[in-house]
């Protein structure tokens, strides 16, 4: 593992003596981890590693950003407490959590027109399955 490590360095090290493909590397690295950090932004309501996503596109940023790696630390520092209270919260806010998600991924597959697509493959078609946009 050092020794991948080591190999990485000198690689980016020599990227970073050419001001033109230094630009480009960064440019490519910005991009493509804010593209998987907005996937994991989307990503956070719905059942599934929303989460992970998000820090997965904020490490790809911190590989080449210090505001990025400063933000990755924050960030997973706060949703490490959150997660421990929410963990020692009654069943009664724990569910009102659940429910809340819930709801949340039910309207944005209404917003997106999935229930009436859904619906049509079963042979239900109610006119409130439409959405609105």
């Amino acid at each position: 593992m050092r020794r991948l490590k080591q190999r990485w360095l000198r690689w980016r090290r020599r990227i970073e003596t050419r001001p033109s493909l230094n630009l480009t590397y960064r440019l490519t690295v910005g991009t493509f981890g804010t593209l998987v950090l907005l996937a994991g932004v989307v990503a956070i309501p719905y059942p599934g590693p929303g989460w992970l996503i998000v820090f997965a596109g904020l490490g790809i940023l911190a590989s080449e950003f210090a505001w990025a790696h400063r933000l990755l630390h924050f960030a997973r520092g706060r949703y490490d407490r959150f997660m421990h209270w929410f963990g020692q919260q009654s069943l009664v806010v724990r569910g009102a959590g659940a429910l809340t998600t819930g709801a949340i991924v039910v309207m944005t597959l209404w917003l997106l027109g999935t229930l009436s697509l859904a619906g049509g493959w079963i042979g239900v078609d109610y006119s409130w399955l439409d959405s609105p946009l």
